[in-house]
Order: C-alpha cells, then sequence, then structure tokens
C-alpha cells in the first residue's frame, strides 16, 4: 500500500472515534455533523504533520479540496447527501492516491456489508430496542455514514499490515 503503516496508525486514533461518531448520528439521525466532519479534518491537520512528508501532507489538502467539489456536484444532482461529501472530503487526505483501487474495492464491500447489516437489523430485535432511529424509516434512504466510516477505518487498517 501507498499509506505507510506508520501514518495509518496515526490516522486510525481519529478516525476509529470519529468513524463510530458518524455512523451513530448517521443512523440515529440521517445525519453527518459538521462537528464530526470537522474533528476529522482538525485530526488531518495536526496528524498528517506528524505522520507524512510536508509535499504528502500539503497534496491531502488537495485531495480534501477534490473530493469536496465532486460531492458538492453529487448532492447537487441528488446522488449523495452533504454529509456524505463533506465526510469523504474530510477523509480524503488521509489517502495515498496510489491506493485509490484498494479504496474502491474496500468501500465496495463495506458498502453492501453496510446495507445488508442494516437491513437485516430493521427486521431484529435492535429495531425493538432504539425504535427512534431515524434510519428505519427511511424509506429508500441509506445512512451512507456507516460504510464511509467502515472504509475509512478498514483501509487504515489494511495500510498499517497488521
Amino acid at each position: 500500500m501507498a499509506l505507510s503503516a506508520s501514518a495509518a496508525w496515526w490516522f486510525l486514533l481519529a478516525a476509529v472515534p470519529v468513524g463510530l461518531w458518524v455512523s451513530y448520528t448517521d443512523l440515529s439521525r440521517m445525519k453527518i455533523t459538521n462537528g464530526a466532519v470537522l474533528t476529522l479534518v482538525a485530526a488531518y491537520a495536526v496528524l498528517g504533520l506528524i505522520a507524512l512528508p510536508m509535499t504528502t501532507y500539503l497534496w491531502g489538502w488537495a485531495h480534501l479540496g477534490i473530493v469536496l467539489v465532486i460531492g458538492i456536484i453529487l448532492n447537487a444532482v441528488g446522488g449523495i447527501g452533504a454529509g456524505d461529501a463533506k465526510f469523504a472530503a474530510a477523509a480524503a487526505p488521509m489517502v495515498a492516491t496510489g491506493d485509490l483501487g484498494i479504496l474502491l474495492y474496500v468501500f465496495g464491500i463495506c458498502l453492501l456489508l453496510g446495507w445488508a447489516v442494516h437491513r437485516l437489523a430493521r427486521l431484529s430485535p435492535l429495531r425493538a430496542r432504539v425504535p427512534h432511529w431515524a434510519s428505519w424509516t427511511s424509506g429508500r434512504r441509506f445512512p451512507m455514514g456507516v460504510p464511509l466510516a467502515m472504509t475509512l477505518v478498514a483501509y487504515l487498517g489494511l495500510a498499517t499490515r497488521v
């Protein structure tokens, strides 16, 4: 993988708690909060300086901008939610350009797995334990924050080479 194991470990410090936060709020409210997105960006701002060479660190900010523009366009045409676009942009600096193929593969698996588990959970006793969650009754809408967070954490986990 193009991302160093050391950098992946540093980024996991933020990605795991933020990923859990994003997953919870998206499942319960169908929202990815600005606070979670800004926390991930702030984590990159600090941890990236520690974990990456300066040139790579600066290119990470370009990745954020490029993914944000793509996300805004996809949101404008109804392809994804605004929170999904912002979270993807915030996560983009933590992904090495050379790993995009692996990342897309991991995202595909996380998307299918997340969708299947969510649909099964809607039919399980779990739904009765948290009946107020918005994602249970969101119709065709799906909490994409779950597979997006899963993708970031799984990618960084793979990059640690454990």
